[in-house]
């Protein structure tokens, strides 16, 4: 599935590649199936999301307030959490537990121009909605963890670990500018949440989108850009 390293080590100035990780790597949304995964450790957590799904729902399927309802849900998910490193604990647990599910859900396409990127000595940066820890852990299943990952920082609030800094549309422009990830080659994504760094890169492509969002993209973006599929079935794009 992957060409296993090591590979060259990125110049200073090589160009920066950025890969989304949901939907572009990974055919799902991993920090979506990690948390439900926390919900369903207690019968209390699933009553609870349940009682709050009427709200919560509506605010993760608008762009505007998307933050705030995946921000209740990982709150339910992580009540009685007090430090970042219990949720990486209980990440890694997940990660164990869901092996081959998730090693099933790396698109091998994907991993082809990945690894391409990391053989031409590209700097290949994963920027992503999910926890940091959790990318890391999946790509290490096709030996790419040491890829740098900018993802959504969490920590301590009202009683549980919730995000602090959400790793997602504007946002993830200005933490991959504070990285010094800036001046963007090329990037890779299937969001329309991720138009700021599409639009930003000198070579956007855009793979596995939703077929509603595809008019937006070919509106939005310059003229030829590639709209692919990468191996998502649900998902819209040209065959690559």
């Amino acid at each position: 599935m992957s060409v296993p390293g090591p590979y060259p080590v990125p110049a200073d100035d090589a160009p920066v590649v950025v890969f989304d990780f949901d939907h572009t790597l990974y055919d799902g949304d991993s920090g979506s199936h990690l948390f439900a995964w926390l919900i369903k450790r207690s019968w209390l957590r699933i009553v609870v999301a349940l009682l709050l799904t009427p709200l919560l729902g509506p605010l993760v399927a608008m762009l505007p307030t998307r933050r705030r309802g995946i921000s209740g849900y990982v709150w339910i998910a992580t009540f009685g959490l007090h430090r970042r490193r219990d949720l990486d604990a209980l990440i890694d647990q997940y990660v164990a537990a869901n092996k081959q599910d998730m090693r099933g859900r790396l698109l091998p396409q994907a991993l082809e121009v990945f690894t391409a990127h990391r053989v031409a000595g590209d700097r290949v940066v994963v920027a992503t909605g999910a926890p940091p820890e959790l990318a890391r852990e999946i790509l290490s299943f096709v030996a790419h963890q040491d890829v740098p990952v900018i993802g959504t920082l969490v920590g301590p609030k009202f009683g549980a670990v919730a995000a602090r800094r959400h790793c997602h549309h504007e946002e993830k422009m200005r933490m991959l500018r504070e990285q010094g990830y800036g001046d963007i080659a090329a990037a890779y994504s299937d969001s329309a949440a991720d138009l700021p760094l599409l639009l930003a890169a000198r070579r956007p492509v855009v793979v596995n989108p939703k077929a509603t969002k595809v008019d937006l993209f070919r509106r939005l973006l310059p003229s030829g850009t590639p709209i692919l599929n990468w191996g998502c079935a649900s998902r819209g794009g040209d065959p690559a």
